[in-house]
């Protein structure tokens, strides 16, 4: 069944399928959730994981669908981007499956229903009343905004409380001058007007708050954005986002579109960011590893470089959800054949 629904999927465009799926989930979803291996679970942000597998961000954009997909059996779940008002995003078709290459191009730029929408799906989703999994909200700006701090400040004080987490979301190649605020300077300053608006907020005390990277960064800003996180305490970094790079490897028509591109061919670039960033930060950061995982022995790759916890979406949108227990069962095995008792023993074992 999962795989005759995958193929009846692939007849539509990419954006038309995914619409698809999220009415699927939103009409039916499993509500029997089976207990992980211990040796997945982990304390992090001074939250319980149950496994360390997430969902990235960008599949549940307008939070709509976080108990279905946590049922499905993820860890944590990133919903987002959402930004402070709705916007549409750029041109369609701003999707395009690259099938040869197991990758996506996307060029979506931000399109989402608004923080007012998201803030009453979190209120009724409630945090309180979830039956297990992390829930974090992911927050951009607007395209037409005069000053992106107040944006991210806004998003903060709005949806931060009612989420686990908060992702600073810096990095998307779609939302033009974006991926200038990872600039030192820039960044730093968006770090402490959200740490100022954190120390108003007695509700957004005990909130982390995570920073998405991008994969293309130059060695001097990574050093940089290193430093600056170790400095102001960052709870933690997503590394990576899509990349504007195309590889010589890739063979599928959609090559060449314009928007970042996701999946296996960003496997190797990303995870050499991750092993480079917990260098840098000493591993006293955690980071969440994202970029082309499309089975457990890669998960398992990326904790290794450094990564505490791992995300996918491509390989959910090629395999199907059987992906999700396919990455539990190859993790427990790697952990068995290198003697660990607990995923948190195999964090940067490579760097």
């Amino acid at each position: 069944m999962n795989n005759l629904l995958l193929k009846f999927m692939r007849f539509f465009p990419p954006e038309i399928s995914h619409s698809l799926t999220i009415k699927i989930l939103k009409l039916k979803y499993s509500s029997q959730i089976y207990d992980d291996d211990p040796s997945l679970h982990q304390h992090l942000f001074g939250l319980d994981f149950r496994n360390p597998i997430g969902l990235a961000a960008g599949f549940d954009k307008n939070v709509e669908v976080v108990q279905s997909l946590l049922n499905l059996g993820f860890g944590f779940v990133e919903t987002g981007t959402v930004t402070p008002k709705p916007q549409f995003g750029n041109k369609k078709p701003r999707v395009f499956r690259l099938l040869e290459d197991q990758a996506i191009i996307n060029h979506l730029g931000f399109n989402n229903y608004g923080s007012k929408y998201a803030e009453n799906k979190l209120i009724k989703l409630n945090l309180n009343n979830l039956s297990k999994g992390i829930v974090g909200i992911n927050i951009g700006k607007n395209n037409d905004t005069n000053y992106a701090v107040d944006d991210y400040c806004l998003g903060l004080e709005k949806l931060g409380p009612l989420a686990h987490y908060t992702t600073i979301n810096i990095s998307s190649p779609n939302t033009p001058g974006l991926r200038d605020l990872q600039n030192r300077g820039q960044i730093e300053v968006l770090v402490k007007a959200l740490r100022q608006r954190k120390k108003e907020q007695p509700n957004l005390e005990n909130k982390p708050i995570l920073f998405k990277i991008a994969p293309d960064l130059e060695e001097e800003q990574l050093r940089d954005i290193a430093l600056m996180s170790l400095a102001n305490e960052i709870d933690g970094l997503v590394i990576s986002n899509s990349s504007i790079d195309r590889p010589s490897s890739l063979i599928s028509r959609n090559k060449n579109e314009i928007g970042g591109l996701s999946g296996k061919p960003l496997f190797i670039k990303s995870t050499l960011v991750l092993k480079k960033m917990y260098t840098l930060t000493n591993g006293q950061i955690p980071l969440i590893g994202v970029g082309g995982i499309s089975n457990g022995i890669e998960f398992y790759e990326k904790i290794k470089a450094g990564a505490s916890l791992a995300q996918i979406y491509t390989a959910l949108v090629f395999q199907g959800p059987k992906i999700i227990n396919k990455i539990k069962q190859e993790i427990l095995s790697c952990l068995k054949t290198d003697g660990f008792n607990n995923i948190k023993e195999a964090i940067g074992k490579d760097v």
